[in-house]
């Protein structure tokens, strides 16, 4: 029985995995299809579109996929792409601060769904402005560390109007105004530099440190929060220290 029961495990656990993966597809096909909307078709001529297409792309969304969404965002195929972006506002766990962005064509599904994840989950929903004030609009430009070092990338950047560059275990954030964007994502290309993604998002503008009771708790909201379509992101204040990601680690 144990083989079997460890075969069922790992179907589970794949599964979990191919939902995810699903969910993240049609997340980033969304994206494309807004971007090409609000832009047009033309690559050349649209940079938040050329973003978008690049994020799918090192997610190994099928180029197909990529197509049919650009087509169908620009009004070239006939259909209608009509999608509402909303933000809310709430609490996890100890405080711990959210921001929810949804991109949904039927914003009483959304409202529904963000209020039974948060219900269900120790959040709790908080009146608008009560959160964002504690977040700034940034552009995060994310660099893989491999062939490049942190001087590489802040000399190409730092004129473009990068604020600052991160290192993390394997890759360099590079962070931005978010109107700077475009314009440090093309100093990277020019320098000859790859980079995973490049977005707009909202930033704490100071983190709370939380214990690994929190952080679980935190996660599994955040994890609710994302299993919903008309979520495209959570942003949240968390920090979590080297040792708690360790005792986190210990239990996967």
């Amino acid at each position: 029985m144990s083989g079997h029961s460890k075969w069922a495990t790992t179907k589970h656990k794949k599964a979990v995995i191919d939902q995810r993966r699903a969910k993240s597809f049609a997340k980033l096909i969304k994206n494309i299809e807004v971007a090409a909307k609000m832009g047009g078709a033309d690559l050349s001529g649209n940079p938040t579109l050329v973003d978008a297409v690049q994020k799918a792309k090192k997610t190994s969304v099928p180029n197909d996929n990529i197509d049919r969404a650009i087509k169908r965002g620009a009004g070239l195929t006939g259909e209608v792409v009509e999608y509402t972006t909303i933000m809310y506002e709430g609490y996890a766990a100890n405080g711990v601060a959210l921001l929810i962005e949804c991109l949904t064509d039927n914003k009483n599904r959304a409202a529904a769904e963000v209020r039974t994840a948060m219900s269900r989950n120790g959040g709790a929903m908080a009146d608008p402005g009560s959160v964002a004030y504690n977040f700034a609009r940034k552009g995060i430009i994310v660099v893989p560390a491999e062939g490049t070092t942190e001087d590489d990338v802040l000399m190409a950047v730092l004129e473009a109007g990068a604020e600052e560059v991160v290192a993390e275990d394997d890759t360099f954030e590079v962070f931005t105004e978010a109107s700077d964007l475009v314009a440090t994502r093309t100093a990277l290309q020019e320098a000859g530099i790859d980079y995973d993604s490049a977005d707009v998002a909202f930033v704490p503008n100071l983190k709370i440190d939380v214990d690994a009771d929190t952080a679980r708790k935190v996660f599994r909201l955040i994890d609710a929060l994302e299993d919903s379509d008309d979520v495209q992101n959570v942003y949240s204040n968390y920090a979590v220290s080297a040792e708690v990601q360790a005792e986190l680690e210990e239990e996967d």
